[in-house]
């Protein structure tokens, strides 16, 4: 099969349709991008969870005078019961899990407080006896938090043992939310490049009927006549996955890289991570091109 033949073939195709191609470039640009945004997303919470999961603390409460627990009836924690929570935070039982202990009493609680609320009506009103002071424990393995739970539930002088580890699985659900409506997103638009190429094959092609007709009479075989239009769906696939990559390091750039590390003290994907996710898009989109052209010609070849 010569191959110059083919791809002249092809590019006369290309020029033939160039409206057509045009969309099938668009339509696979936005949704290769999308499936870039979800791997990404998916990327950062695995680095975020990693980051993050680590170094999340158990915060064992102490009552105060207005803490309703039932392990508060006796009102604020008293100097014996800190004792005794500490003694026990500190246990042969309990010390294989734990890695450090620090604790904050109500002065820190309050400075820390008005810290994080300077400004709000908040920080005007309260005053330190009314927050809680508090043991902050760094477990050897956080997954290990339910065993301190359990372990001080109903002791005297404490309202509540909490695991930030669940204020952080709200920000991954949301998280994964996003991840999972770009995927679904993305899916649709893909199938909807893949109808846009066949169609565009398919045009290709009857415009082409006649040249067909002659090429099957001389005998030219069912590869050499697929493959131009096969090459027409993949230069249009693979220059819509490379603007999409384009894309996807343009975000990360300028945008993660430029503003969200400026503006938040998060750990974030960076340039590294988005050359990762380009080869995917490039992989798929050019799969998917070549796959939809090459059912949509043997199928208007069979007709």
């Amino acid at each position: 099969m010569r191959a110059g033949l083919v791809f002249a073939e092809a590019m006369h195709g290309l020029r033939r349709n160039a409206s057509m191609v045009v969309s099938v470039v668009l339509v696979t640009f936005v949704s290769l991008t999308f499936v870039g945004t979800a791997a990404l997303l998916q990327l950062q919470i695995a680095q975020m969870k990693g980051y993050w999961y680590d170094r999340a603390q158990v915060a064992v409460y102490l009552c105060t005078t207005v803490s309703t627990a039932a392990g508060c009836i006796d009102g604020e924690a008293t100097e014996e019961q800190k004792s005794a929570v500490e003694a026990l935070l500190r246990s042969d039982t309990l010390a294989p899990y734990i890695n450090e202990i620090e604790f904050e009493d109500h002065d820190q609680a309050y400075a820390n407080f008005q810290e994080q609320f300077a400004g709000t009506p908040a920080a005007d009103y309260v005053t330190p006896e009314v927050l809680n002071e508090t043991f902050w424990v760094n477990l050897v393995d956080p997954s290990e938090s339910d065993v301190v739970a359990e372990a001080l539930a109903g002791t005297p002088g404490v309202e509540q043992v909490v695991d930030q580890r669940r204020y952080l699985d709200q920000i991954f659900d949301v998280l994964n939310a996003a991840s999972y409506t770009a995927i679904a997103i993305a899916a649709i638009m893909l199938v909807a490049a893949a109808l846009l190429i066949a169609t565009t094959i398919r045009l290709s092609a009857f415009s082409r009927r006649r040249e067909l007709g002659i090429m099957r009479l001389v005998g030219a075989s069912n590869r050499f006549i697929q493959t131009p239009f096969v090459l027409e769906g993949v230069f249009a696939g693979l220059i819509g996955s490379l603007l999409a990559g384009g894309a996807v390091l343009a975000l990360v750039h300028f945008f993660v890289q430029g503003y969200l590390t400026e503006e938040l003290s998060f750990t974030f994907v960076d340039l590294t991570d988005a050359w990762l996710v380009v080869p995917l898009l490039i992989v798929v989109g050019v799969l998917l091109a070549a796959l939809s052209a090459g059912i949509a010609i043997r199928r208007y070849l069979r007709v």
